[in-house]
């Protein structure tokens, strides 16, 4: 009897011993990624270390771009930037180029654009603007806020490796915000462009997100590298993940934002893009 007890305690004891050495340990829960900013702008001021105006003629825009916030295009007031497309009532000329060596025709609409090339580029890490667009929807309207390889070959070139042709490794493109006004108002699109091998050839269409958003209140637009993927998040939260795509953005690049004209049709009044800040995070290891 206290044999048989004994061998049924032993087995029993087996038994508990196979059952927790086939449970798996616990998963343990990773650690939130840490982030450290090292580039903001405020927009206390126009500030030329981050910023320069950027001139030149693409997407068959309607508007000439132009410097210095010449009639009010680029303004920077109580703690704010605002780049608008203003119309002058009568066309003039414009000294905006395209790809081709052609000048932009006269044109009574003028508009602000800025970037930070050869100011703040950077490789991979987390971009993030806070803005708004009152008015969206309005017919011609194309504000954007988004990124460019810092090796591309469009106006200002300052440097002598600024010579690789849009969306080539070393000039492509990512778009954390813009607003489209053929697709109604409150709505906005974010994509990478796809590389198709040559200059001038990319794909808009396979890696983009349309996602809805009330375009008139501040909100924060981001795009951040996670491992190979591009996160494309919305006042923090996740919207879009573009898989495998982070990866094939291995150049520093820098930011623009822009507001463009892209139908004939009059304006009234003049449209602005409101910009509270912008920054630059760094993945901490």
């Amino acid at each position: 009897m206290r044999t048989s007890l004994v061998i049924g305690m032993l087995a029993a004891a087996s038994l508990a011993a196979c059952s927790t050495a086939g449970t798996p340990p616990p998963r343990e829960t990773p650690a939130p990624a840490r982030w450290e900013v090292d580039f903001r702008d405020d927009f206390d001021a126009f500030d030329a270390s981050n910023w320069q105006d950027q001139l030149l003629w693409v997407n068959q825009e309607d508007q000439c771009y132009v410097r210095d916030g010449a009639h009010g295009t680029r303004e920077v007031s109580g703690g704010t930037l605002k780049l608008r497309v203003v119309d002058l009532g009568e066309p003039a000329p414009c000294d905006n180029v395209n790809k081709q060596g052609e000048t932009h025709p006269d044109t009574p609409y003028v508009a602000g654009r800025i970037a930070s090339k050869n100011r703040r580029e950077f490789v991979k890490g987390r971009w993030t603007a806070r803005l708004r667009v009152p008015e969206s929807g309005t017919t011609g309207m194309f504000p954007a806020w988004w990124l460019l390889g810092a090796y591309n070959n469009e106006p200002p070139i300052e440097e002598p490796d600024e010579n690789v042709c849009w969306p080539l490794t070393g000039s492509g493109e990512i778009d954390i915000f813009e607003h489209h006004s053929d697709g109604g108002p409150d709505h906005y699109a974010a994509r990478a462009i796809e590389r198709l091998g040559e200059c001038a050839s990319g794909d808009w269409q396979s890696q983009l997100l349309v996602q809805q958003a009330t375009l008139a209140e501040f909100h924060e637009y981001a795009v951040e590298w996670d491992g190979d993927d591009l996160v494309f998040r919305l006042d923090g939260t996740e919207v879009y993940r573009a898989a495998g795509q982070g990866a094939l953005f291995p150049e520093p690049l820098f930011a623009i934002l822009n507001f463009a004209k892209i139908k004939p049709d009059p304006m009234s009044g003049p449209w602005t893009m409101e910009v509270d800040w912008v920054q630059h995070e760094r993945r901490v290891p």
